[in-house]
């Protein structure tokens, strides 16, 4: 993976069921390989997931370095991490991730963002939508709450 080059998945992408997991592996094995690009892995949004699962980042960094493909890895987190939790769990989980809105300090950051992608795109309130504008990714047109 060569985020040099182009995107990670995106944050709605599923790893046997689960949002972001891929995300985070495409990053690990961009950083594993030299070409992370102006990506970071263990961010904050790694971080959440890695933290639902009990991932430790550096041991899954070590196994992505030692790993023939992409899929031993998915295959590894499904069967260590995963499948240890619920598919109630999981929805969850993917459902508030995915709805999640910046708040506090971050949202003065989060506007100025995506008043700069997208200065048209005020239905757009989630990190995970506006990564996805960011990297060219089609999100589809949300009502915006009425004031």
């Amino acid at each position: 993976m060569d985020l040099t080059k182009t995107y990670p998945r995106s944050v709605h992408d599923k790893v046997h069921g689960l949002v972001q997991i891929g995300r985070a592996i495409d990053k690990g094995y961009a950083l594993a390989f030299g070409n992370i690009g102006e990506y970071n892995y263990d961010c904050p949004m790694d971080q959440a997931v890695f933290g639902f699962l009990g991932i430790d980042h550096a041991k899954l960094l070590e196994r992505i370095k030692q790993s023939k493909n992409v899929a031993e890895v998915e295959k590894y987190v499904s069967d260590e991490f995963i499948s240890k939790k619920s598919a109630a769990e999981i929805e969850q989980w993917n459902h508030q991730w995915l709805s999640h809105s910046p708040q506090g300090d971050s949202l003065e950051y989060f506007v100025g963002l995506r008043d700069r992608i997208a200065p048209d795109r005020t239905d757009v309130t989630t990190w995970a939508d506006l990564l996805d504008l960011d990297e060219k990714r089609t999100v589809p047109k949300r009502e915006t709450a009425k004031a």
